[in-house]
């Protein structure tokens, strides 16, 4: 096979880049990858065509085993809510749920979804600020748990109770300052302010309303442990002001996500490997402070609560790539380079806050210099990587961006370019597609022309109109 024709560009002068004195930047060799299982990725290319997103159905069930085994064997019971949002291929949820995780839904849509894959009512957690009153009314006929968001929505939920005469279990969020995220106030009921208490007495004087739940989120890629450690702490002083204020018994306390997984976030200096806590320190500051904060519990003839996760991101971003091909090469004015990709951020929409790692399949000669990674939209915002250093790329060549399994199948756009095939690499070693690739009927298919704008008119250039 010959070698690939070389490309011709006009020379110019440029720094050198010394990326290759930090091990955690610039391009290596040793940074390539040509398989992902023990699967060859360029055959996978030329069947399913560029751009190409892959998974890995091992990866997913290491990484939720992991979270698993490392929060069980620190609390009596610990489970696992699979967030939809994160990434609701159905595909992906099944892996989860075969593991043991519930289903975490914020809308119809979710929920729907959620029992499709023949998740069991009573393991739906249905979250949000927005629930339909026909979406409320299924979700306690199915005996979901619903944590409530407001004051008006805790209304309508007593309203259904009490039109169906049941009593329903409930949770209410909460939001507080902890001192190490920044307050996400626009959710559930704020604590300081008392709102969250007179939540609580307003459940109390309902006779179709029992509080067993409290549940809190306090921000996304959370990188300091200690916000979690905080979190638990005020999340259980408030359990205890609520079971004396309206004699209840909370069992369940739901922290939530946020847990980093190892992207680099841009702004940051530092490489993910040394700032992104792992499992096991999220967990010590979590259970650590669990246990502090409910040791008298179990002394006092209380139940320990249990503890609900609702990890997304760390458990499916290194799960995911995207199989991009160059298709393009520019000189910037500033002296850079630019390329250009068969895949924009219609696609990689985390590409707005990430820098996402990006490695050849191959070995590659050359001086690697700083590049910029465009994307296909015309638009000038589509830019997948801002810097990068990268040897000279030719027209076809294959790169994987990598940690693209959280939020980009979720929050992708059909925006100029059709989305492309998805592919799952099973644990035993075959290949299977997970989602088609678009096509113009599959988005047709939606669509209704009326009959008086089927007639195509056109005019020539003397104005006249030929049918």
């Amino acid at each position: 096979m010959e070698a690939p024709k070389k490309t011709w560009s006009k020379p110019a002068i440029i720094m050198q880049q010394a990326g290759g004195i930090n091990m955690f930047n610039g391009y290596r060799d040793e940074f390539c990858q040509s398989h992902i299982d023990g699967v060859a990725i360029l055959p996978l290319l030329e069947h399913y065509h560029s751009p190409l997103f892959i998974l890995s159905e091992r990866r997913i069930r290491e990484n939720v085993r992991h979270l698993m085994r490392i929060f069980r064997a620190l609390w009596p019971e610990v489970i696992h809510a699979w967030p939809y949002k994160t990434n609701y291929l159905s595909a992906v949820c099944h892996i989860f749920h075969q593991e043991g995780s519930w289903a975490e839904v914020v809308s119809d849509f979710e929920y729907a979804k959620a029992k499709l894959a023949g998740v069991p009512g009573s393991h739906i957690i249905l979250n949000g600020p927005y629930k339909s009153p026909n979406l409320l009314k299924e979700a306690i006929q199915d005996n979901a748990y619903i944590n409530i968001d407001h004051f008006d929505e805790l209304l309508m939920i007593e309203q259904i109770a009490k039109d169906t005469s049941e009593v329903v279990h409930v949770g209410i969020r909460l939001n507080f300052n902890n001192g190490y995220t920044e307050p996400w106030t626009r959710f559930g009921f704020n604590i300081e302010n008392g709102e969250a208490m007179r939540a609580v007495l307003r459940i109390g004087t309902s006779k179709h309303l029992e509080l067993t739940g409290l549940h809190c989120h306090i921000g996304t890629f959370v990188l300091d442990t200690r916000a979690y450690a905080e979190q638990v702490r005020i999340m259980c002083d408030f359990m205890e002001a609520a079971e004396r204020a309206i004699d209840c018994r909370i069992g369940i306390l739901d922290i939530g996500g946020g847990f980093a997984s190892f992207n680099a976030l841009r702004g940051i200096y530092l490489s993910p490997e040394q700032i992104v806590p792992g499992i096991e320190q999220y967990a010590q500051a979590i259970i650590n402070s669990l246990k502090a904060a409910t040791a008298h519990r179990e002394a006092a003839g209380k139940p320990l609560p249990r503890l609900i996760l609702e990890t997304g991101r760390a458990v499916i971003d290194d799960a995911e790539c995207l199989i991009t091909r160059v298709v393009g090469n520019k000189r910037l004015p500033d002296g850079r380079r630019g390329c250009i990709l068969d895949s924009g951020v219609n696609l990689m929409f985390t590409s707005f806050w990430y820098n996402h790692r990006i490695k050849p399949l191959r070995p590659l000669a050359g001086i690697s210099e700083e590049t910029v990674l465009y994307g296909s939209l015309c638009m000038n915002l589509d830019v997948i990587n801002s810097s990068v250093l990268l040897p000279p790329l030719n027209v076809g060549e294959p790169l994987m961006i990598t940690n693209t399994g959280a939020y980009n199948n979720t929050q992708w756009m059909q925006f100029i370019q059709y989305r492309p095939s998805i592919i799952m690499i099973m644990e035993q070693g075959s290949v299977e597609i997970i989602r088609d690739a678009e096509q113009l009927e599959t988005l047709q298919s939606l669509e209704h022309v009326p009959a008086s704008l089927k007639e195509y008119l056109s005019k020539d250039k003397s104005g006249t109109t030929d049918k």
